[in-house]
């Protein structure tokens, strides 16, 4: 690849784009960092919300695109590098099962999350996007209960998203800590590229947090 293929991330540690980092690193991307120390408040600054209103990380910039949303981003780059196999291709047998779980977590998972951090009740369940939370969670631990992976042997980009979300829910007590969850998320966070992120990020947040005063 030549330096205008090289990925910008918009970054700040300790956040939902430290799993598109640790994606990145995983498929063995080139990359850069453009990072915001949200501590500060940069995410809010006029310069960023015209890369996303919202002020949300992550964002990549790739080609002179913009892609912003966790789901978005992890889909466009594990199909970016396909050699890398974190995602399976257009016609492959599991290529439904992994979008599945990819777009569960953002529909589902992450409004019940904020709903329980929130201590609010639910919608009825006409109108929740995801039910109950204990549904909503058994459906997917239900998967990782008696296979590594949630495809089943083989790990993919869904795995690094879901690892990184479930090990912030246990580490917060939003998700209790079942055997099956705890063990799934050590065969993520112990992977070399999401130690050298965690490491990355350490780094990172000290940094900010001195320049804070």
């Amino acid at each position: 690849m030549t330096n205008a293929d090289t990925i910008t991330l918009f970054h700040s540690p300790q956040s939902r784009s430290s799993g598109a980092l640790t994606l990145l690193e995983e498929l063995g991307a080139p990359y850069k960092l453009h990072v915001l120390n949200m501590k500060a408040g940069e995410q809010r600054r006029p310069e960023y919300l015209a890369v996303n209103p919202l002020g949300k990380v992550p964002a990549i910039l790739h080609r002179g695109e913009l892609v912003t949303e966790q789901v978005a981003i992890f889909i466009y780059l594990a199909d970016l590098f396909p050699d890398a196999g974190f995602a399976p291709a257009i016609g492959d047998a599991q290529r439904g099962s992994y979008l599945r779980w990819l777009v569960y977590y953002a529909s589902c998972y992450e409004p019940a999350l904020v709903d329980r951090a929130m201590q609010r009740e639910p919608a009825p369940h006409a109108t929740s996007p995801y039910g109950t939370f204990d549904t909503m969670l058994e459906t997917v631990v239900s998967q990782i209960r008696d296979k590594p992976y949630l495809l089943g042997e083989k790990i993919s980009a869904a795995d690094i998203l879901w690892g990184n979300a479930l090990n912030w829910g246990v580490m917060f007590k939003l998700v209790p800590e079942d055997k099956a969850v705890t063990d799934y998320v050590a065969r993520i966070v112990q992977r070399p590229a999401a130690i050298k992120v965690a490491s990355m990020d350490s780094e990172l947040a000290a940094e900010h947090q001195k320049a804070l005063g």
